[in-house]
């Protein structure tokens, strides 16, 4: 699976369990640390950890285990890093804090079209 079909499927498995504020952006142009950041937003400190324990345990099924996490003791952002997919998952509190998608400004956005199943697709996955 390359670096893409990673960030679109841990995008997936957020989108599948009501994430917000879900956005893949493309920064291979501008750092060496990763290809796509997927930030996302959680409802609370729990729904943030079930956000990131669902993209790990979605990817696991798929034989790609993340590589390493932080944040799971607060759960007010949740980082969990797949080398070439670094997955930002935030309450809203602290996603409006630290902004990431005016820090990354720079980096390609992917759109929801190439991304978001359809809802009878998303359905049927679930």
């Amino acid at each position: 699976m390359d670096s893409k079909e990673l960030a679109i499927e841990l995008a997936r498995a957020i989108d599948s369990k009501k994430g917000r504020d879900i956005k893949i952006i493309r920064v291979y142009d501008l750092t060496t640390v990763t290809d796509y950041f997927v930030i996302a937003s959680g409802t609370s400190t729990t729904h943030v950890g079930a956000l990131a324990e669902e993209a790990d345990f979605q990817l696991g099924k798929k034989g790609v285990n993340v590589l390493r996490t932080e944040g799971h003791d607060g759960k007010r952002w949740i980082l969990l890093d797949y080398g070439s997919v670094i997955v930002h998952v935030f309450t809203q509190e602290a996603h409006d804090f630290y902004d990431l998608e005016h820090l990354w400004a720079d980096g390609d956005t992917l759109p929801e079209s190439e991304w978001r199943l359809p809802e009878t697709e998303a359905e049927a996955q679930a």
